[in-house]
């Protein structure tokens, strides 16, 4: 018999198994519900405290208990310190060992686990035989008791009273293989949460990084603020859009790519300092970094420059790594991020000095370019200018060597449609990418504010557009007039909130960040 063959009848049986202790899950909640004792019936339940709360109180209260070695006075003070606290748990039965009339359960709630012991004398015969009876490892149990240790030092509530909240009909994966395959982790993400505890930890740091990165940015001055995820012109990225259709206006929309050129005219309104944290969408592959909806947070500021965002940048992933992780050192694969010296800040046509020997500087054209180009092996279409060419230079030969925080500054003008020239360098612009663990990680400008400029730049788009490049920008006229009326100068940026994500838990793919990663349907 082949491997395959042998795994797909290993499936097939797991899958029976699965269906006969379903069965009997089924039958156990009819009798259950035919005397009248249906757990999907009880609506509410007063969980006085989680598990955290119960190590917490009851270890500080062993820290003031008296020292002696009189052994009747330290059981004595043992034994008022368990009857101080009373308390109601409930969570999901993760484990259960049977011991005659004593049982011991691993109750886990979102914060925890804790051990529970329930004892036929101390619940009723009749409850624990129902208790018994009805309970399988996966439900959901309210607990009442008190707090103890029990003689191997485990913190535990004694069970006065159990009641089952709910009942689980499928069985959890099997205890010590758990839910290891990673397709049926991303498209079951409850069960992963539920048997993966460093899956669960994740998506809570997730969580607190976004919540110190608003209090951080909120301390700063700025406003948080909504736009529009449906658009007539999805634009402010090099993207394909998904399109789709608005009936009651018999419209063609998209779901937008870029949180930008909204952001900037609220920036020509007046209000200076805003960001938003939103959910774009992106009509591109899928792989380690990349998801076609993901997370993008941007933020503008009227009266900076570029240098201004690297100086916000690097003081908010300061503040959250330390927040969130209590460290600026993070580790990430083979390498350990240090995010609490200065980052590094390099140009382009620098950078790719640095790792071909290839000086842009001294290259006069574009036909130059793609000779050199030619040699080196990079290939280009035949659209590609100059700067288009450096760009893929850099891709090719430096990305991969930026493992510590570098900002790469100085973009060329052709990659750069929405960001001011630099005023003694007209062929580049005043924009950064911040480079860690050769991943972009941010992408920033000194915005354009000049219209007659950005309407030549959107031309030059719409050009590109007609030469096939699906992902270049149309006119945005109604940004255009924003323009007209007048933007101060500003700084913007954006981040990928998901790839942060990743840093900051030790995740090598995106879709261990995403809670529900795009999946392929199954048919």
């Amino acid at each position: 018999m082949s491997e395959q063959n042998q795994q797909n009848q290993q499936a097939v049986q797991a899958e029976e198994d699965i269906d006969a202790l379903r069965q009997v899950r089924l039958e156990k909640l009819q009798e259950m519900q035919a005397n009248g004792n249906d757990p999907f019936t009880v609506t509410k339940f007063d969980v006085t405290a989680s598990t955290a709360q119960c190590r917490e109180m009851y270890e500080h209260a062993e820290q003031a208990l008296p020292e002696t070695d009189d052994e009747e006075a330290k059981k004595a003070a043992v034994d008022a310190l368990n009857a101080q606290f009373t308390v109601t748990v409930a969570g999901r039965i993760m484990s259960w060992r049977k011991m005659g009339k004593a049982n011991f359960l691993d109750l886990r709630d979102r914060t925890g686990r804790i051990q529970v012991y329930v004892r036929m004398n101390d619940i009723g015969e009749e409850a624990f035989t129902a208790f018994r009876k009805n309970g399988d490892i996966g439900d959901i149990m309210g607990v009442t008791g008190t707090l103890f240790r029990t003689r191997t030092g485990e913190l535990s509530v004694h069970a006065t009273a159990v009641t089952l909240l709910s009942k689980s009909l499928k069985p959890l994966p099997e205890k010590w293989h758990g839910l290891t395959d990673r397709d049926t982790r991303y498209r079951q993400r409850y069960v992963d949460l539920i048997m993966n505890e460093d899956v669960r930890d994740t998506f809570i740091k997730r969580s607190q990084i976004i919540a110190e990165i608003r209090s951080f940015l909120n301390a700063q001055g700025f406003l948080e603020v909504e736009t529009p995820m449906l658009v007539s012109n999805a634009g402010g990225a090099a993207a394909r859009p998904f399109e789709t259709h608005y009936n009651a206006l018999d419209e063609d929309v998209k779901l937008r790519i870029s949180l930008e050129l909204y952001l900037k005219r609220l920036i020509v309104g007046g209000l200076e300092r805003v960001y938003e944290i939103g959910r774009v969408f992106r009509n591109e592959g899928v792989d380690t970094r990349h998801n076609p909806e993901f997370t993008l947070m941007e933020l503008y500021q009227a009266y900076t420059d570029y240098h201004g965002m690297m100086d916000l940048t690097e003081a908010m992933f300061r503040h959250v790594a330390q927040t969130v992780c209590g460290t600026t050192l993070v580790p990430y694969g083979e390498h350990m991020i240090d995010l609490g010296k200065p980052f590094a800040r390099i140009t382009m046509i620098d950078a790719v000095r640095q790792y071909t020997g290839v000086d842009f500087d001294q290259i006069p054209d574009t036909a130059a370019a793609k000779k050199i180009a030619d040699e080196k092996g990079v290939h280009y279409e035949d659209r590609h200018e100059k700067g288009d060419i450096l760009n893929l230079f850099f891709e090719e030969f430096v990305e991969e060597h930026l493992i510590q925080p570098t900002f790469v500054m100085d973009h060329p003008v052709e990659i750069s449609p929405l960001t001011k020239r630099k005023p003694d360098k007209p062929d580049y612009v005043e924009r950064f990418e911040l480079f860690i663990t050769a991943r972009e990680m941010c992408n920033a400008y000194s915005e354009l504010n000049d219209p007659i400029d950005q309407r030549k730049r959107f031309e030059a788009q719409e050009e590109l557009i007609k030469q096939g490049d699906e992902e270049a920008n149309h006119i945005d006229e109604d940004f255009m007039n924003a323009l007209e009326i007048g933007m101060p100068p500003t700084g913007g940026i954006g981040y990928g909130i998901d790839r942060l994500v990743m840093l900051l838990t030790n995740s090598q793919s995106i879709r261990d960040v995403l809670l529900f990663p795009t999946m392929k349907s199954i048919d």
